[in-house]
């Protein structure tokens, strides 16, 4: 018996009504707006939000599925996401060094394009190492949990090697345990977790010694770093530029500032793209090529992406990055005058992780929720985490205002926090 309708509606709903229960029940949302939400969302200010989303909601039905070469060979399908994405990869390699002869891929993410760098690592190597029958990434413990799913889609074998002291990868500990099945060797730029960059010179040179692919993780780095760098940071070198660096992921998403989904995996040599890319010939209606996971995929985060790029070009991403580092300051100075906190490592743009000595820092997490800050946690050690960006600029001062108080009132009751998991995702 077919059930009745009951959220699937027998008769259309006027958008006006529709308009209407969506405002409402996003009320219940993190004020990320107001700078209230110290994770997932990047933003530079609402005037550049409208241009990409605007440039999002042009292309929005075109299928990036038909773009590209056979696009331009062919004078058929969209020319328009063709350009798009030719643009969005050579500024993108412009902006990390990539070399003569490199060349990408525009992904739907950070998974995507470490997805896609994993898979091109295991088919080189099945080329190219035939010897070696199961094939292993070597990470630091901190970088991301996509590899892991990677490796389970692939069926690889991992080991993650925990970090130094200064919560960067361990350079020594990484070549003690370079054993000869493995295929590909990880660096953060930075890590999500502590916020700093790996030794990728050093790693990269370690993994050369075995021509060992090497990626660099820059999905949340990849567009900030190089302008914070640019201000005259210590920023460390980890790019394309870098020798021995075969592939960096980099995401436009988080600090490229572009509407969701999209990312970019870049490689050194534009030819390794085929080691990822899928071709089927055995179809009744003709080829199949893709270089990506799925198929038909929206052309509106390229023309978000590319319009978000031109319209902000060079000054703009570095106005927004001396936004993150101005930011940041305000908060590292108010930890130090507070005192009794401590910053994991020294964290190499907007992202902080620190906890307390002394008193409970989940206590303060506690009481900051309390205030109506979506709180983002971490764990071993238990602490705190931000990720910065040009929005929380004017929400800083009533976060410092708040942090001093619930500080003050933590230190003075001695109350413990609730123990809860820190969850990155889902």
């Amino acid at each position: 018996m077919a059930k009745s309708n009951t959220v699937f509606p027998k008769t259309g709903i006027p958008w006006k009504e529709l308009h209407k229960a969506m405002d409402d029940v996003r009320k219940g949302d993190s004020d990320w707006h107001g700078g209230r939400m110290a994770m997932s969302t990047y933003v530079v200010d609402d005037e550049v939000s409208r241009v990409s989303h605007e440039a999002y909601g042009m292309f929005l039905t075109e299928n990036a599925l038909y773009s590209g070469e056979m696009a331009k060979k062919r004078k058929v399908g969209f020319i328009s996401l063709t350009l798009f994405q030719e643009e969005i990869i050579e500024m993108a390699l412009e902006i990390l060094n990539g070399p003569e002869g490199s060349g990408g891929q525009i992904t739907t993410g950070g998974t995507e394009s470490i997805l896609l760098a994993v898979l091109g690592a295991r088919e080189w190597a099945r080329k190219h190492k035939p010897h070696i029958r199961t094939p292993r990434l070597l990470l630091p413990r901190t970088a991301h949990p996509a590899f892991n799913k990677a490796a389970h889609f692939y069926n690889l074998e991992v080991t993650r090697i925990p970090q130094g002291a200064d919560c960067r990868a361990d350079v020594a500990a990484m070549e003690a345990a370079l054993t000869d099945d493995v295929i590909m060797m990880v660096g953060s730029a930075p890590c999500y977790p502590f916020g700093v960059i790996d030794p990728i010179a050093e790693l990269a040179a370690v993994a050369a010694k075995r021509d060992i692919w090497f990626h660099v993780d820059a999905c949340v780095g990849g567009y900030v770093a190089p302008f914070v760098r640019k201000l005259g940071y210590p920023v460390p070198e980890f790019d394309l530029g870098v020798p021995g660096v075969w592939s960096v992921s980099a995401d436009l998403h988080k600090y490229g500032y572009a509407p969701k989904n999209i990312s970019t995996v870049l490689l050194r040599d534009a030819g390794l793209k085929d080691y990822f890319t899928f071709r089927f010939e055995e179809w009744p209606y003709g080829s199949y090529s893709t270089p990506t996971i799925g198929g038909s995929r929206t052309g509106g985060s390229l023309a978000g992406a590319w319009t978000t790029m031109k319209y902000l070009g060079e000054e703009g991403y570095l106005k927004a990055a001396k936004t993150i580092m101005d930011t940041r300051q305000r908060l590292l100075g108010t930890l130090d005058r507070l005192g009794g906190f401590e910053v994991r490592g020294k964290p190499d743009i907007g992202l902080v992780n620190f906890g307390a000595q002394g008193f409970d820092i989940y206590a303060v997490a506690d009481g900051m929720a309390a205030k109506g800050w979506a709180v983002a946690r971490g764990r071993d050690p238990n602490g705190m985490h931000v990720a910065l960006n040009p929005i929380h600029a004017k929400s800083i001062d009533s976060y410092v205002n708040d942090l001093s108080d619930v500080t003050g009132a933590v230190r003075k009751s001695g109350i413990r926090g609730k123990d809860e998991k820190a969850v990155y995702a889902g």
